[in-house]
């Protein structure tokens, strides 16, 4: 029993230190590979953002397996297929984590001066668009949620811009910059928001959940998201 619970411990911490490593890692990988120099920010996409905690399980849950001989032989009971398939659990575990690190690596965006340059399961190496070709723009702040895992969560700022293809693009997912690790979205945004409204960009803007990100934000960030959302040509 204690045994176990020790497996448990060593498993769980060997996840986390492991799954901060990885995520260095990865946005090291993305910086070098999808980032240009004359870049402003690189966005890390939903739902991709949030595949990395499944990843996260999947490596707490191998860690465990491998450490806890009782656990393999419970599974094993529980599933006999693994045992008459051994090989094929395997390579379905190893494509599961290969499917999984793609998504995680290529769901990036890279947002510079002058062009948005968005990357995706069916185009790796990314497509890119002018400034001119952002046809609306949609930003607000997320109301009540669903009880549902690794959704917005209430009083989350969003600002959506559409491609003139259809895509979509939550400029608030900031992943990561070269100049400034600290970098705030609502900061840049506010920068990036002029520019696009002095273009003519159709903007749809709600102050409608407002209140619920001053709950958790310092005053100079609300009053960024504030000045965005007050931001509409009259």
């Amino acid at each position: 029993m204690l045994k176990g619970i020790v497996t448990g411990l060593i498993s769980l911490l060997g996840g986390i230190i492991f799954f901060i490593i990885f995520c260095i890692l990865i946005r090291f990988i993305q910086m070098e590979l999808f980032l240009p120099e004359e870049h402003i920010m690189l966005l890390a996409k939903f739902p991709a953002s949030r595949l990395i905690f499944i990843y996260e399980l999947f490596i707490i849950f191998g860690l465990f397996y491998a450490l806890n001989k009782n656990f393999r032989e419970i599974i094993s009971s529980k599933y006999s297929f693994k045992k008459k398939h051994r090989r094929g659990f395997c390579y379905t575990f190893l494509t599961l984590n290969i499917v999984l690190l793609y998504l995680i690596l290529f769901g990036v965006t890279a947002i510079t001066k002058d062009k948005v340059i968005d990357h995706k399961l069916l185009s790796p190496l990314g497509k890119t668009y002018e400034y001119n070709e952002i046809v609306k723009i949609n930003t607000g702040v997320y109301g009540k949620k669903l009880n549902f895992p690794f959704l917005h969560s209430q009083g989350d700022f969003y600002y959506i811009i559409e491609l003139n293809d259809g895509t979509k693009i939550d400029l608030t997912q900031i992943g990561g910059s070269r100049t400034d690790a600290d970098l705030n979205p609502s900061i840049v945004i506010e920068k990036l928001d002029k520019q696009f409204v002095d273009m003519g960009i159709s903007k749809v803007s709600s102050m409608e959940n407002f209140e619920y990100c001053t709950e958790y934000l310092d005053n100079i960030y609300t009053g960024k998201i504030k000045n965005i959302l007050e931001n509409v040509k009259r």
